[in-house]
């Protein structure tokens, strides 16, 4: 005697080898032995044989229709060897029942299972649901299918048009664009990025990373709100000095410009600081911009601005205008003593906007030592040097590893290459020269003088302060052991940085007394303090990136030839010609600072990796400029940079100056 029984959710057949009626001993068609309970056995026969019955029922059941089963079969709950009775109007052979049975429970929105061999013919309303559903289903795989097919054609499906950021940066794997989209990387085997990038749903692949950070830091866009125009006080005195600024080629955000004015005791050395906090106040229009930007944002080729261009071009200290300024007066005796200062609020006469490209070659350590050629503003600018010297002499600081390297990147987007609109050049600038330190010294003035005239007057600011090492924020004045100051208040680019903007208003206050726009222990400064370090460190971070790649950019434009680079450690290298920092698996073991030749085999935008191979050591050049780890940097800039062990990008060719300013 052969027996049918469920195991594990399939159906089974077997030969009896011992009936103990409440138990059995049963052997498979593969000779496999079991002990089955009596209540697990759905049906005994004799023929055909164990081997057969399952096969030839599952071919008789395809020929069932499931719905007209359910049209015949009763409301009440059944047996599947009556209703194979039933159905076949006389008793039902094994495979009948057999067959029965297999449709049955094929069919489970059709019929609901109530036991062992149990069922009931699901309900019409459900059953019309179910079905509603399944139809979806079939809809959805179909949808999938076809947008799959699409993308491996080389085709963006129309429903992924509108979603391209989100499938790249936030998938929701439960949309079928995800689905379909994942399924097709799947069968090609590329990354979401490449096939969406082949597709041409991106321009290029610098679209794909400036997109990734729009996405998260500015999902709205990068426009400006409709806001009030701010208006500068007119009745503002305007100072008796001829001021200039000093930055690179394509700075718009002019935040600091310095005048000399001779007097009898010596000279009164001004600084000069844009005055937006003037024109708008906290919780304005522009306040509410600003507060949610936290800063400029600086890339290679582009930057987001804090404030709208309106505002900025309204208040950037440029040349030919009489610009509102926060102004801080060092007077200078002879022998470069500062004796005394005072600040004000005024109208500044801003005669020239010097650029660095233009000062440089007549104004540097040769022309310094040598005296150079005559030109504009040689006489200002000497002095300023000298007195820069004094006051990096005093701080007791003097700023660390003047011969490093800045580059600038310069993205001509007018210029498309095989990898997308864009040319880029990289050039390099010494850190640390006249104008770098010129200026450096005088915004370090101001921002511990300002900081200190705060702290004494009781008015909370935004201060960075440095003990043991570590620099933080922090809403309480604290020496900067790096800079050598007993507190440090970033106040002199409020055009650029939050920060700045609301030391100006705090600034404002004191000098019109007026009650501080945020008070004692507030808790709104606090918050922004918090915000404004995370965005920060943030925004230099998607710098860093672009730059890094960009550098790619460079390579692939150059076809990738061999590249001399120096050991930074172990196996990183950095290239010396652009400032690539990546590892070379094939390096042997070398000192740090040891220069080498690479061959670079690729590299890959998608990822930003470059691959190279090292060739040989080469020598050290003489007059080499000192390198540092990578990594300490930031501790190791002194005064070139806002201050020391600052999160700070490097420059760009639209970022202010290597300079605290």
């Amino acid at each position: 005697m052969n027996l049918l029984f469920e195991e594990d959710g399939a159906f089974k057949t077997g030969t009896i080898l011992t009936d103990n009626d409440a138990s059995l001993q049963v052997e498979t068609p593969h000779g496999k032995r079991l002990k089955l309970k009596s209540k697990d056995v759905l049906m005994r026969f004799a023929q055909p044989s164990a081997g057969e019955l399952l096969e030839r029922a599952e071919a008789e059941a395809e020929g069932f229709d499931t719905e007209f089963l359910w049209e015949v079969c009763g409301d009440d709950e059944f047996v599947f060897t009556d209703f194979a009775k039933e159905y076949f109007g006389h008793p039902p052979t094994p495979i009948e029942s057999t067959a029965i049975l297999l449709r049955l429970h094929a069919a489970p929105i059709y019929f609901h299972r109530k036991g062992r061999g149990r069922f009931r013919k699901a309900p019409a309303e459900i059953l019309q649901a179910a079905l509603a559903g399944l139809e979806k289903k079939r809809l959805q795989a179909a949808a999938v299918e076809r947008m799959r097919d699409e993308l491996l054609a080389g085709r963006l499906p129309e429903e992924l048009q509108p979603m391209v950021r989100q499938l790249l940066y936030k998938p929701d794997r439960n949309r079928l664009e995800t689905k379909a989209l994942e399924a097709a990387c799947a069968e090609n085997g590329q990354s979401p990025a490449r096939l969406l990038l082949s597709c041409g749903a991106l321009a290029s692949s610098h679209e794909l990373h400036f997109d990734r950070f729009l996405f998260e830091y500015f999902p709205a866009g990068t426009d400006f709100p409709a806001v009030d125009d701010p208006v500068a006080p007119s009745e503002l005195p305007v100072a008796a000095v001829r001021a200039f600024s000093i930055d690179d080629a394509a700075t718009t955000e002019i935040d600091d410009a310095f005048s000399v004015t001779p007097t009898d005791a010596g000279w009164r050395i001004g600084i000069h600081i844009a005055a937006p906090g003037l024109g708008f106040g906290r919780e304005s229009g522009l306040d509410g911009i600003a507060r949610q930007r936290l800063s400029t944002v600086y890339m290679p080729g582009n930057k987001i601005t804090m404030l709208p261009e309106s505002i900025v071009e309204r208040f950037t200290l440029g040349e030919g205008r009489d610009c509102p300024a926060l102004s801080l007066y060092l007077e200078v005796s002879r022998d470069l003593i500062v004796t005394g200062n005072h600040s004000c609020i005024e109208r500044v006469p801003v005669v020239a906007n010097l650029r660095h490209h233009d000062i440089e070659p007549v104004f540097n350590d040769t022309t310094l030592a040598e005296g150079g050629p005559d030109f504009p503003w040689k006489a200002e600018l000497n002095l300023l040097w000298e007195l820069a010297t004094v006051l990096e002499a005093g701080r007791g600081k003097p700023a660390a590893n003047q011969n490093l390297v800045d580059y600038n990147f310069s993205v001509d987007w007018s210029i498309s290459t095989e990898d997308g609109p864009g040319r880029i050049e990289i050039g390099r600038r010494p850190r640390g020269s006249p104008l770098d330190k010129l200026v450096a010294e005088l915004m370090i003035a101001a921002n511990s003088t300002w900081g200190k005239a705060l702290a004494e007057a009781g008015i909370p600011a935004l201060y960075r302060a440095q003990t043991g090492g570590k620099v933080r924020m922090t809403t309480a004045a604290a020496p900067h052991e790096g800079l050598g100051v007993d507190c440090y208040a970033w106040s002199s680019s409020p055009l650029r940085r939050y920060v700045d903007l609301v030391n100006q208003w705090q600034l404002i206050a004191w000098l019109q007394g007026s009650m501080p726009a945020f008070p004692p222990k507030s808790p709104d400064l606090i918050a922004a303090m918090r915000d404004f370090e995370l965005t920060y460190t943030a925004y230099a971070e998607f710098q860093r990136g672009m730059e890094r790649y960009w550098c790619l950019r460079w390579l692939r434009q150059a076809g990738h030839p061999a590249m001399s680079a120096r050991v930074l450690r172990e196996s990183l290298v950095r290239l010396e010609e652009i400032p690539l920092v990546f590892k070379v698996p094939s390096l042997p073991t070398l000192p740090p600072g040891t220069r080498v030749r690479l061959a670079i085999d690729s590299t890959d935008l998608i990822d930003v990796e470059v691959r190279a191979t090292y060739l040989e050591t080469l020598a050290a050049s003489s007059g080499e400029p000192i390198e540092v780890d990578e990594e300490e940097i930031p501790e190791a800039l002194g005064a070139t940079k806002d201050e020391a062990a600052a999160p700070l990008p490097s420059p760009t060719a639209d970022t202010p100056p290597a300079h605290p300013a």
